[in-house]
Parts: structure tokens; C-alpha cells; sequence
């Protein structure tokens, strides 16, 4: 999805971000140890842990004399409050929260909260950089905070293999080829687990994806013997399944793809090593057929090996030219795409290992890394654009021993 000279950033640039996480579901630790619950709150029933690793409150025995029926979940104000309290609770809290009783838990874990969520259109994103072929950092930009979830299952053949990624739902999919065969390694924030994924019904690599909610569209590509294809595929993360749909008018590769005004675009690409793709294709799900859009990515393709790099940003789409080094949007009424201003750029820096760029939540993020001493060293930018002047970047966070190979925004 993403890919120089070695450059430093300024020692004396502020970090703001607060002690890393090691499991978002293991917040609560932190949280109960140093915030005793007060009597005069409104207190949450509390009721045995059936496993003693799934939740370790240390708040002193639990003799049951005090539980009472975890379905009304906060008793004082019953079920349906509760969860409309709980909807709009930042999701970083859902792991404390998940500790109190089994009604939370099977809320929370069960993934109704989520789907809740979903319908009435409360969103939370976070970015997940991959790093070092099996390990995978979180980023919240709400709270300024990284969260390391479990490494991936090893597999020295899926080490070396590519890999491609997709979020969907409260899904992250990793893609890989191995022995002519494709393996999907499925990291569920629910379990805080990564399983083995279900495989697509066609096989395929390098090809583009987007999610919108609970489903995934995936296009394009090459097969395991290198042939292009123009096949698609919709995922459904609550069902776990895959249906073949329609094919696009032209096969392709190295392709982007987004979801914009509830339609799913595939911007770019190339169908061969030599013949690099200038149009775009429209995917309407409730028509189900593909319309081709001419000279939708003019310009943006940076190599037959590198997809554009394209983010949708209420429902505007934007793209990073690394050739020009400048923020564009596309004109949809027009067909054309529009300078907006330079991207976020350091003295003597041109050029480097891996660029990312996404949407995120009411923003766009603009990574990259660079070579140091003992690893690598990402720094993320973001702006709210707007049509007045020219975006307005500003650094966010930096990390160090980071060499980003994918990144990719979850939102639910």
C-alpha cells in the first residue's frame, strides 16, 4: 500500500504522547490501580469473573453477596441508558469497562456494542502501522497514545511473502502468498487474537481495497501465476464470508481503491508492466455494476510498482503527489484534480523509505520513515483541509526504532 536519504528531525521538536499501551484491553489495570472507586458514584454491579485472567480488578474479594442481574448492566439506570452511555464512551475505555461484570464483557466482546455503534454513526479511527514483517503498532489521535497489539502468528514463509492489508469492521486482515497459496491472518480487537482469516474466493495479490462499516470490497490484482485480473470480491466481517461480484470493465494491478458517497472507486493502476492505467472504475453496490470514469487518475500513478496514494475525507477524495510534493483533491463535477498546497516537507528532505497517507477521522495523516541509528523513525503530520489557502500541516507525534511497511486507519 505504501513505500531515499537518511535525514534527522530536530531533537528539540516536543513529544506529547502519553506512556504506551500494551493492550488496549489491559487499560483498565492501569485505570483501577490508581483510581479507587469512589461509594457516593453511581456504581456499576459487579459479579464474579468466571477467568481469572480476563479480568484482575484487585479491589479486594469478591463474595457475590452484592451481584445482581448483569443484563440492566449500570442497575440505577437500566439496560437501554446504559448502552446509550456506553456508545459515546471512548472506545480506549471499553477494556476497564469489560472488567466490571459478564453483561459488560458479552457486550463489549461480543461485538453488539460495536455494531450499535455502526448504526447510529459513532466512529472512532485508529492507525495501524505494520513494522518489522510480523508486528503491528496501534496509533489513537484522539488520545495521543500507542498500543502494541500481539504479534503475528510465525510463519517464516509468510515472512518473506508480500502482503497486503485491509481493516474492516473490528478486523485487521493480512493478506499473504505462500507456496502458490494465499493465507489471511485475521486480528480481531475484540479478542485481542490474531486466527487464520477465511481465504478469498480467488487468490490474489497486489490488488486495491476498501471497507465501508462491517464490509470490504477487494479488486483487481494478479493471480498466483502473475496474470492481471479484473474480478472483485465483497466481504461481510460479521458474517466472516466472501461473495464474488462482478468484474471490472478492465483487469488491473497496483491499484487504490476508497469508498466515497457509499460507492467504491478503484483509482489507477497498471495492467501490465508497461501499460499504466489513467482511468478510474465506480462500483454502485446497489446497482451492482462497475462505470468507468477517463483520466480519473491522470498523473497520479508514481511507477507500474506504486499505487497512488488516495484518502477520503468526508466524503472528498485527496491525494499525496510525491512526485510534485503537493496535497491535491479530485473535482468530481469536473474530472480534474486540484492543487491545494505543499505537502509537509524538512530541509534537504526529499525522499524516503516507506510515505503513508489516510484519512482519520475528521482529518488527513501523512507518514513517513526514515533510516537511524538502530532502527527507524516515523513522524505523522495531519490537516483539516479546507478551500480557503493552502492546508496547514502540523507534526502530531514521532516515534523511534519504527520502520513502517503498511499502515492502515480503522474505524468503528
Amino acid at each position: 500500500m505504501l513505500d531515499g536519504q537518511s535525514c534527522l528531525i530536530s531533537p528539540a521538536l516536543p513529544s506529547c504522547c502519553k506512556p504506551e499501551q500494551k493492550w488496549v484491553y489491559m487499560t483498565y489495570l492501569l485505570e483501577l490501580s490508581t483510581k479507587p472507586v469512589k461509594k457516593q458514584r453511581v456504581q456499576p454491579e459487579v459479579e464474579p469473573v468466571d477467568d481469572p485472567s480476563d479480568c484482575q480488578t484487585g479491589n479486594g474479594s469478591n463474595d457475590g453477596s452484592n451481584y445482581s442481574d448483569s443484563n440492566s448492566l449500570f442497575s440505577s439506570i437500566g439496560r437501554d441508558n446504559s448502552i446509550d452511555c456506553l456508545l459515546r464512551c471512548s472506545r480506549s475505555e471499553y477494556g476497564s469497562l469489560a472488567c466490571l461484570n459478564r453483561g459488560f464483557r458479552s457486550l463489549i466482546q461480543g461485538g453488539e456494542l460495536y455494531r450499535l455503534r455502526r448504526k447510529f454513526g459513532i466512529v472512532e479511527h485508529w492507525v495501524y502501522f505494520s513494522c518489522n514483517h510480523l508486528e503491528w503498532i496501534a496509533y489513537d489521535p484522539k488520545e495521543n497514545r500507542w498500543m502494541t497489539p500481539p504479534r503475528m502468528p510465525h510463519d517464516e514463509w509468510f515472512v518473506c511473502a508480500d502482503k497486503e492489508s485491509l481493516a474492516v469492521g473490528t478486523e485487521l486482515l493480512v493478506f499473504g502468498v505462500v507456496f502458490q497459496d494465499q493465507i489471511v491472518l485475521r486480528y480481531s480487537i475484540l479478542s485481542n487474537s490474531w486466527t487464520r482469516g477465511v481465504p478469498m474466493n480467488q487468490a490474489r495479490c497486489l490488488f486495491s481495497s476498501a471497507s465501508l462499516g462491517e464490509k470490504a470490497i477487494v479488486a483487481g490484482g494478479t493471480d498466483m501465476s502473475g496474470n492481471v485480473l479484473n474480478s472483485a470480491e465483497l466481504y461481510n466481517s460479521e458474517t466472516r464470508s466472501w461473495v464474488t461480484i462482478n468484474s471490472m470493465n478492465k483487469a488491473r494491478k497496483m491499484c487504490s481503491g476508497v469508498f466515497m458517497d457509499g460507492k467504491f472507486y478503484v483509482v489507477g493502476g497498471a495492467s501490465s508492466d508497461e501499460d499504466i492505467l489513467t482511468c478510474g472504475e465506480e462500483y454502485d453496490l446497489e446497482k451492482q455494476s462497475w462505470r468507468v470514469i477517463p483520466n480519473m487518475a491522470a498523473g497520479l500513478n508514481r511507477g507500474a510498482g506504486l499505487p497512488p496514494l488516495v484518502a477520503v475525507l468526508r466524503n472528498e477524495l485527496y491525494t499525496a503527489d510525491c512526485l510534485e510534493w503537493v496535497l491535491k483533491k479530485y473535482d468530481k463535477k469536473s474530472n480534474v484534480w486540484v492543487t491545494l498546497g505543499p505537502m509537509p516537507l524538512k530541509p534537504g528532505m526529499r525522499e524516503f523509505f516507506n510515505v503513508a497517507f489516510c484519512a482519520c477521522g475528521d482529518r488527513l495523516l501523512y507518514t513517513n520513515d526514515f533510516r537511524v541509528y538502530r532502527g527507524g523513525r516515523i513522524w505523522i503530520n495531519s490537516c483539516v483541509p479546507d478551500n480557503d489557502g493552502p492546508p496547514q500541516w502540523n507534526i502530531i507525534t514521532e516515534r523511534d526504532g519504527i520502520e513502517v511497511t503498511s499502515c492502515i486507519a480503522m474505524g468503528c
